[in-house]
């Protein structure tokens, strides 16, 4: 298996460092399990969001984009069953007194190697004995025992101006708003079973369990879809998207031995099949993202609450059915984490040195390209230079320190290529571009430096 150089503490202290997240809320003592995406995150994690966008709604006809509100009306919650079924696992340690999911707790003290997804909570709080798995906090042994915990936040919406009894859901997820929208997106596009609904948007889950960085926060993005299709096509739906989540994860940087399928141990009683595709964090083996058979559960729900008719017609076999639903969901920030922990590497040079260097894809490195005068009496050729590139791709521009520094900077953020600009530019409109990889040099005409890029940064 191919060595990971990561840890979590490396990455984190590298996306503080160079920019790429910081603590949510740093300047008061933080708020637990909030991160902001700084100016280099933000690239990376839009890159992401856009080559996800490319790959399953651009250059798929059948399937079409939405944005659905965060707050929803408070009955989609009762329909999907969240307001009375939905909870984690959740234990109190008596002698610091955090809480934390047990199931978390188990896999995490096997690294990965244990899910916890099919047991009771007797068969959880026997295991978490047996083994002698401790409070991550205080290192402790001393558990309540497992409670159920809605993880939904809770708002009131007030109409008067005087106290309100409304709740208002903050949404857990967002394939409800793809559920509710089919009628509208169906209606609108003209749209034929088999068809998908997409978005990219906000989630949250009043998550208490610490640490792990990105791996789990109360507010994260989705990337999601959700495929509607005739039941007995159900099956070749799901199979075909496990295959297309696996090849995109791959075709981003994962490396293929750091992936693998896992199928659920334990169904909801509507769903015929579950999987996910797990990635070897430096924590150990975790979900990815998930690929759900759902039935026709999702939509008969909302048929039965909302009192809409909610049944697709044929217009070959005017036949009437609720279409059964095939979901992909990946998290954009566990993505995001899980490509920053593939992607970093120290290799030791041949002067003995060691570089730091982030391996990203260059269709999603948050700059394309560095724009750098060996000299700063260069500075108005070099922006002239960047003002060419800029147009065409996100570009930083380096003046400060020797050139071997800035060129270490620029590889320990992903840029894929940096730009020289030196004596010689001015006499024959030349510049030397580097490759961050393999650090080879080589002579380019200005005029070609768009060209020579865009082939090299294009995601497929």
């Amino acid at each position: 298996m191919k060595e990971m150089k990561a840890t979590m503490d490396k990455i984190v202290n590298l996306c503080k460092s160079r920019g790429f997240i910081f603590q949510g809320s740093e300047i008061y003592g933080g708020f637990a399990n909030t991160w902001d995406f700084g100016p280099i995150g933000v690239e990376l994690k839009n890159n992401i969001k856009r080559a996800w966008w490319k790959r399953f709604v651009q250059e798929d006809p059948s399937t079409y984009g939405i944005d659905a509100a965060i707050l929803m009306n408070p009955t989609v919650w009762q329909a999907s069953g969240h307001i009375e079924s939905f909870g984690d696992p959740k234990m109190d340690c008596k002698n610091c007194k955090t809480r934390h999911r047990a199931d978390t707790l188990i896999e995490n003290h096997s690294k990965g190697k244990v899910s916890a997804e099919g047991m009771s909570n007797e068969e959880m709080e026997k295991y978490i004995e047996e083994h002698d798995v401790r409070c991550p906090v205080c290192g402790k042994r001393d558990f309540t025992p497992i409670r159920k915990f809605n993880p939904m936040f809770t708002t009131s919406r007030d109409m008067t101006g005087e106290a309100s009894n409304e709740v208002v859901y903050l949404r857990p997820e967002t394939c409800q708003g793809e559920y509710v929208n089919f009628l509208n997106v169906q209606r609108s596009t003209r749209a034929k079973v088999p068809f998908a609904i997409a978005q990219i948007g906000k989630s949250f889950r009043n998550e208490i369990t610490p640490g792990n960085f990105l791996f789990r926060t109360i507010e994260f993005e989705q990337m999601e879809l959700q495929k509607f299709c005739k039941d007995e096509d159900s099956m070749n739906y799901y199979n075909e998207y496990k295959e297309k989540a696996l090849q995109f994860v791959k075709d981003l940087g994962l490396d293929c031995e750091h992936l693998r399928f896992h199928d659920h141990d334990k169904l909801a009683h509507y769903a015929k099949a579950a999987c996910d595709i797990q990635f070897l964090f430096p924590i150990g083996w975790q979900e990815l993202n998930g690929i759900h058979h759902r039935g026709t559960w999702d939509l008969s729900r909302h048929q039965e609450f909302s009192g809409k008719n909610m049944n697709y017609l044929d217009p070959v076999t005017n036949e009437k059915f609720i279409p059964t639903v095939i979901e992909y969901s990946i998290g954009a920030d566990r993505l995001t984490l899980a490509l920053l922990c593939e992607a970093y590497d120290e290799e030791v040079l041949d002067n003995g040195e060691t570089r730091v260097v982030m391996h990203l894809n260059p269709s999603i490195a948050p700059y394309k390209v560095a724009v750098l005068p060996l000299q700063k009496n260069l500075s108005d050729k070099a922006k002239d230079v960047l003002n060419i590139l800029n147009k065409e791709f996100m570009c930083d521009y380096d003046e400060a320190g020797s050139i071997g520094k800035r060129y270490r900077r620029q590889d320990e953020i992903g840029t894929p290529f940096a730009v020289t600009i030196d004596f010689d530019t001015l006499e024959n409109n030349t510049v030397t571009i580097r490759d961050r990889d393999s650090m080879e040099q080589i002579r380019l005409g200005i005029d070609e430096l768009v060209d020579y890029i865009q082939k090299r940064i294009k995601f497929n």
